[in-house]
């Protein structure tokens, strides 16, 4: 033995082995656990929904460029090329290309000129000094719009942590409630062998023993339909972490009730009307319809445009004339048919619909963060009353068993304490389920629900 810890002077091959075994297939127990956080983290990175919320927000600040490059200078290159026999535009070609001579003056050449081939080479600029504002709200519209598409964002967000919460906690709630009616059969086949026992001793009818059967065939039942019920919420737990979670994995973070509800109503409503995200992302929408507003009216306002162009003509690239043109045009609507102050009433009517559309939200909200406050406060008391509850039941079956081995109680009494353990049990982890649910329904409606 000592001679093999001595070869190839370092590590044995048996430990290199062991290690390669290590690289290649890792242990299970290593990548199958998942907490409640790595579902979460997994759900931010991998959620389809709040991916496409990104791409919306990246589009949004894609607009605000092009607003702004409506204030900038445009230059544009242009090659164009023509041949034509018309008198006009061949005797104003000849004459773009510097190449008139008196011979082109004589009526026959005016009149059914040649064919000529002009090659033109333009850059043209043109340059809107002051288009009345449009361009000036539209960039202000544009950031506007880029960080309502941001709260919009960070809504998504926050929903799909909500629901891999949930998912996570309805997964470890079917996967306890499993345990709880494993250990309840457990039980009840206990039961079965001491009423079997009484049974052949002659002490219990027939009817008892089959009643415990009846009993542990339901048991069985629950039993698979709760294994049912576990793989279907892993099976949406996986879609909440985007579809890409191993449904096989371990859930680690325990079912536990944690800390009581901290604050008041009051409290949390005042939190949520100033923290929904949604509600920043209407607020935004009300500016942007307020610069709709000012936007349509400055289009009464006159506007000024520079331009310039700079010009190469030639038919044959050895010889070209060459020519440029800058001006400035200023303009004032005088009449559109009302198409102005159509807009100005459109603009002031999109508004107040916004206006409208926020007071609906803020009495959403407080519903929604009424409902999840009062459903938490109820989940929590439920806690405590359900764990009282587990302790008597768990004693009342002691007693009920004693008792039935003495011959003083039936086997419905025992069956009945049976059920009540499994109740106060299920009751149990239900109300924690309620409880951590509802917290996260809470921080969601106030809009401070975050991964951490």
């Amino acid at each position: 033995m000592m001679q093999l810890f001595k070869t190839n002077k370092g590590l044995p091959w048996l430990i290199w082995l062991i290690l390669a075994g290590f690289m290649v297939f890792p242990p299970q127990n290593l990548a199958a656990d998942l907490t409640l956080a790595q579902a979460v983290d997994t759900a931010i990175s991998l959620n389809p929904g709040l991916q496409a919320a990104q791409f919306r927000t990246h589009s949004a600040g894609e607009k605000v460029v092009q607003a702004r490059s409506g204030a900038l200078p445009q230059v544009q290159f242009m090659e164009q090329v023509n041949r034509t026999t018309n008198p006009m535009w061949a005797f104003g070609t000849r004459l773009n290309q510097e190449v008139i001579t008196t011979q082109d003056f004589y009526p026959d050449s005016l009149n059914d000129p040649d064919a000529i081939t002009n090659y033109a080479t333009r850059v043209a600029v043109d340059w809107p000094v002051y288009d009345s504002g449009q361009t000036w709200y539209g960039v202000q519209q544009a950031n506007l719009n880029q960080e309502a598409t941001a709260f919009l964002q960070e809504r998504i967000r926050q929903q799909v942590i909500a629901n891999t919460i949930t998912a996570y906690l309805r997964t470890l709630l079917v996967r306890e409630n499993h345990i709880v009616v494993g250990q309840i059969l457990e039980t009840a086949r206990a039961h079965l062998k001491m009423v079997q026992s009484r049974y052949d001793g002659g002490f219990v009818a027939k009817s008892d023993l089959l009643r415990a059967q009846v009993h542990i065939a339901d048991l069985e039942q629950q039993l698979a339909e709760s294994r049912s019920q576990t793989d279907i919420a892993r099976c949406m737990l996986n879609i909440a972490m985007g579809g890409a979670g191993n449904l096989d994995k371990t859930l680690t973070t325990p079912l536990e009730a944690g800390a009581p509800m901290p604050g008041t109503l009051d409290d949390w409503i005042s939190k949520a009307l100033s923290h929904r995200p949604d509600l920043k992302q209407l607020m935004a929408q009300k500016r942007i319809a307020e610069k709709e507003i000012d936007k349509s009216r400055a289009a009464r306002l006159p506007s000024v445009r520079l331009s310039g162009n700079y010009e190469i003509n030639t038919e044959d690239f050895s010889d070209s004339g060459n020519n440029y043109t800058v001006g400035a045009v200023a303009s004032l609507t005088l009449f559109t048919g009302g198409r102005i102050s159509s807009a100005i009433r459109e603009a002031d009517l999109n508004l107040k619909q916004i206006n409208a559309t926020i007071q609906a939200m803020d009495q959403r909200i407080c519903g929604e963060t009424r409902q999840a406050f009062f459903s938490a406060q109820s989940a929590w008391k439920r806690i405590q009353v359900a764990q009282a509850a587990i302790g008597q039941s768990r004693e009342s079956l002691r007693i009920v068993k004693n008792r039935y081995n003495n011959g003083l109680f039936t086997i419905t009494d025992l069956l009945d304490a049976d059920v009540l353990v499994q109740q106060s049990l299920t009751h149990h982890l239900k109300a924690i389920h309620d409880y951590r649910a509802a917290m996260a329904h809470l921080e969601l409606a106030a809009g401070t629900i975050d991964k951490q």
